[in-house]
Order: structure tokens, then sequence, then C-alpha cells
């Protein structure tokens, strides 16, 4: 070895000792992850609220019917020969549904009309007879009271003929068939044909039950104290015409504990049919000094429902209160609430109890047309 490459060598030694001691600088320094920043205040939207009054009423369940639903019975039996309506299609008063084999009652008939001609010619005979006293008054009376007989038989004979012809009682909508074309049709229990359904208006029956009664002044329902009637479809929306009560119970149900009503709505253009669930809103009177909350923010505890609000601090504050009825998509609240308190309105899930929060008023709805935001207004310009 030559005394030339000593220099060199300890050179190189310090190269490849300063580059093991800044990797393991950086190997610490990696080790040492940087600090989680610290969690904010949950930002929510709050409502604050102010008493109002709004109307008072009571929701519940119903179901629709026919204001008469009337049976189509065959008057006389027969074979049905033909169906003469669509099942379901609207009908008027008088128009044919089914036909019943004429045959028999047209040779019925023709008998009956020949044996009254017969008994009107002997009449007209012994009349002249009488006058003359060439026969008894008994014969003749005898031969008066054979004709009127003969003439009732040509009468019943000409209703039974027309009777094959089975017409609709009443106008309204049809039901299904319960015979077809072939059946035989008896007089009694299976002279049952159809059922015609008058829908306009149409009837809507529910009843109250206890709970229900106990909201109204005295736990009775009379024309003063409900104010208008309501009907709620299935979709949520409110059926655009008004009702009115047209019949209510005078007793309690002792089996349900419930009193049992009715309302009438007008329904000319078929809109609600028979057997439909629906929910009838009886408009009780108004609430004065109560509170609206979205419905959203009623949160049901074991205790009762309870509202997050914004306390002291900026600090999640829960309040047990009082709700009512639902008021389309508010919760009427009757106490718990003051004039100017912050209900929280969304984020409910992720708040705890004296949580801070950052609180902002709802965003205002956007105008119709409005432009798009700045943001996302225009794309990047090429160059």
């Amino acid at each position: 070895m030559t005394s030339g490459n000593l220099p060199r060598r300890k050179a190189l030694s310090l190269i490849i000792g300063a580059t093991a001691l800044s990797a393991a600088l950086l190997a610490g320094c990696s080790d040492k992850k940087p600090a989680a920043p610290a969690m904010g205040p949950m930002p929510v939207t709050v409502l604050e609220v102010q008493p109002q009054r709004v109307p008072s009423s009571i929701e519940v369940m119903a179901q629709t019917e026919g204001a008469r639903e009337t049976e189509v019975r065959a008057r006389v039996g027969g074979i049905l020969v033909k169906r003469l309506y669509q099942e379901g299609e609207t009908v008027k008063a008088g128009q044919p549904l089914f036909q019943i084999d004429r045959s028999t009652y047209e040779i019925a008939l023709a008998d009956a009309k020949a044996k009254a001609e017969q008994a009107s010619r002997e009449m007209h005979r012994l009349k002249g007879l009488i006058e003359a006293k060439a026969i008894s008054q008994r014969e003749y009376d005898d031969t008066v009271s054979a004709n009127a007989i003969a003439q009732a038989a040509l009468h019943q004979a000409e209703l039974n003929l027309s009777w094959t012809t089975v017409t609709a009682p009443v106008a309204g909508t049809t039901g299904r068939a319960t015979k077809s074309e072939g059946s035989l049709i008896s007089i009694g229990a299976d002279s049952l044909l159809t059922s015609i359904y008058q829908s306009n208006p149409i009837w809507v029956s529910f009843s109250l039950g206890d709970s229900d009664l106990a909201k109204l002044p005295n736990g009775r329902v009379t024309a003063t104290n409900v104010s208008g009637v309501e009907l709620i479809q299935g979709n949520g929306t409110v059926y655009p015409k008004p009702g009115k009560l047209n019949f209510l119970a005078s007793n309690i149900d002792t089996t349900l504990g419930t009193q049992q009503l009715r309302a009438e709505f007008e329904n000319r253009d078929n809109q609600l049919l028979p057997g439909q669930f629906v929910r009838i809103r009886l408009l009780t009177g108004e609430r004065d000094g109560v509170f609206l909350v979205p419905q959203s923010a009623v949160v049901q505890t074991e205790q009762g429902p309870i509202l997050m609000l914004v306390g002291e601090g900026d600090k999640v504050a829960p309040r047990p209160v009082q709700a009512g009825e639902w008021y389309g998509k508010d919760w009427v609240i009757l106490g718990g609430l003051k004039a100017g308190d912050k209900v929280i309105i969304d984020n409910l899930i992720k708040l705890r109890p004296g949580a801070p929060v950052a609180p902002h008023p709802p965003a205002a709805p956007a105008a119709p047309g409005a432009p798009a935001a700045e943001s996302a207004a225009k794309p990047a310009a090429k160059g």
C-alpha cells in the first residue's frame, strides 16, 4: 500500500460516516407522526323559532265507500245468455246489464194474452144477458172476476218478460259480474248478478278514539267544534274539495271504545274510488302561541320528545318539549320552547350534550332560473 492512498481512504470514510448519520437523523424524524389538528365546533343549521298561530286538527285513518252501493239481482229465473256491459264501467239508470233467456216467458205471455182475451169476450157477452135478465147476477159476477184474474195474469206475464232484461236500478260504477253466460239463474239468494257503486259524492268512514276525543271541548264532536273536514290521499297531498260530516254516531262502540263518523266529498271526476285507505283531518279551530319545527328536528326518546338547542357558549343543550300534531312538514310544539330559541335541525346524530357547535341560519332557497355558483359557472380557458 502506498502512502498516497491513505488520504483518499480517509476522505472516503468520512463521506460514508456523514451519509449514515444523515440517514439516521432522517429515520428518527420519520418515526414521529405529525399531531392531528384539533377538531373545531360542529357546523349546524339552526332555526330561531317564534310563536305562531296555526289551525288545530285531528288526523285519523279512514276508508272510502260508495255513497250508495246497490245490488243488481234477477227478478226471474232462467239461463243467462248475455252480459251487456263492461265490468267496471260507469252506467246510467235503466241501462241493460244482463239478458236472461226470453223464450219461456214469451210463451207464457202468449198464453196469458189468449186467456185474457177470452175472459174479456165472455164478460162482454154476458153483460147483455144480465141486462136482459137472462142470467143470474151471480153468474155474471163470476165472469167479471174471471176476467179480472186473466188481465192480472197477463200483466204479470208482461212484467216477467220485461224482467228477463236486467237493467241498472241506479247510475254508478259497475262491479264484477258474479255470473257468466250459460249460468242458471234462480230467484232468491242466488239471484245476485253484480253491484253498482255511486261514487259521487263519495263517503269516507272513520272513528275517533278516547285520545282523539279528549282534544275536543267536552270530549265530543259537534257542529260547532269542527270547522272543516279535509281528506289526505295516499301520496300525502290534500284532496282539493272540502268535505262535510254527514253521520255522527250517538254512542260509543263498547268493543273498540271509538265513536263512528262519516264524511262526504264531491267526486265528479272519480278521483277517489270506493275501498281506498286515506286519512281524514278534522279542523277543530286554531292554536295560538305554538311553535313549528321540522319533523326531522324532533328526537323521540323513552322520556318523550326532545329538541337540540344552541345554548350558552354555542353548546348543545337538549330540551324536553310537548309535541302536538303534525302540520304539513312541521311538528306543532305546544310547550317547552320560548321565543328566540335556536333549534338545531340537522346533524343531530353527531351531536352530544355540551358539545360546541358553529350555528348558521338555513340557506335561502335558490330563485328559479338563478345562475349556477361562480366556481362552476365557466370552464377553464384554453390557451
